[in-house]
């Protein structure tokens, strides 16, 4: 798809979305009598608002995503899966998160008590109220703005260096969803800024992140198959979302949703599943060390910063593709 058709789409989508609530508020502050503006304009208790979150993003690692992956261990039990090697790729996957977490603490306290608030008072819209449309916008922004950080960290080779790490394991279950790099904090900041400036709460887009991160979460796993077409066309799916994990070379930067499948489809890069999934990565890492996990990446990389002859050459390792290489090296 021409880079052309993919600007005005994404353009048209961000519109249309961001139009959605500042409708509601623009018309709420002229007349509030219409019973479908009241509704979606009628400002909401920031208490219940942070509450049902928590319900479904924090919450969720209880009473869905902790129980299905000890499901998961019972059915790898059941078909003689349970391998030393994918307990062992389990723990350095929650390990990997630890490190991960570590670091997104310190990057949010920077963003969102500086950064956005920083432009959220001096470069966004008018500011938006927390209300259902704001909230329905600010989701749909989120997993928009998703797939296309998700898509550039495919396709950058600092982006894959760090994200690589979320692909590299050979098993595909709930523990891979929290296998994450050392850079996958940063990225989002960058997509979701413009959020911020579009006139949402920084600490909605935060929260609408998280719940698109959730949901993706429940991607990770082989137990459902595909589901009813019409799911299928709409969400993104297990099915789809093992496509994405997949080493097949036909399924290689596919599938990029968080929530919504649509946007793939509109853009260009979905793949459905057909021939049996192979997870993992082009250039297998062997290893369930942590450490190695976390950082093969940057260390691959690095490495290949080396072997690139000249200056620029060496900066345009960091913007082309993962699997670039300049002329001279061929």
């Amino acid at each position: 798809m021409k880079n052309s058709t993919l600007l005005i789409r994404s353009l048209l989508v961000i519109a249309i979305i961001t139009g959605f609530a500042h409708y509601f508020y623009y018309n709420y502050n002229i007349d509030g009598s219409s019973s479908v503006i009241s509704f979606f304009s009628d400002t909401l208790q920031w208490e219940s608002v942070e509450y049902w979150f928590y319900v479904f993003n924090d919450l969720s690692l209880v009473y869905i995503i902790v129980p299905f992956f000890l499901i998961e261990l019972i059915r790898y039990a059941f078909l003689r899966r349970l391998t030393k090697d994918l307990i062992l790729d389990s723990v350095a996957n929650v390990l990997t998160f630890g490190g991960f977490f570590l670091i997104e603490i310190i990057l949010g306290i920077l963003a969102i008590t500086k950064l956005y608030y920083w432009v959220y008072n001096n470069l966004s819209l008018p500011h938006l109220d927390v209300n259902w449309a704001t909230i329905i916008a600010c989701v749909l922004l989120a997993d928009f703005a998703y797939y296309w950080e998700h898509r550039t960290m495919h396709r950058i080779g600092i982006g894959w260096a760090t994200h690589t790490v979320h692909h590299s394991s050979p098993h595909f279950n709930m523990s891979v969803a929290y296998r994450f790099g050392p850079l996958d904090a940063i990225m989002p900041i960058v997509f979701s800024l413009p959020i911020v400036m579009l006139g949402f709460d920084p600490i909605l887009v935060l929260l609408s992140e998280v719940f698109v991160q959730v949901f993706q979460t429940l991607l990770h796993t082989e137990i459902i198959g595909k589901l009813i077409k019409p799911i299928e066309l709409i969400f993104n799916t297990p099915s789809h979302h093992r496509v994405h994990h997949g080493s097949n070379k036909q399924y290689w930067d596919k599938n990029y949703a968080g929530i919504l499948i649509i946007w793939d489809r509109m853009l260009g890069t979905f793949e459905p599943e057909e021939e049996k999934v192979v997870y993992g990565i082009s250039e297998p890492l062997n290893s369930v060390n942590p450490i190695k996990v976390f950082f093969h990446g940057l260390t691959r990389l690095n490495r290949k910063l080396g072997e690139v002859k000249g200056f620029k050459n060496k900066m345009l390792v960091f913007i082309k593709p993962p699997d670039w290489m300049p002329k001279e090296n061929n």
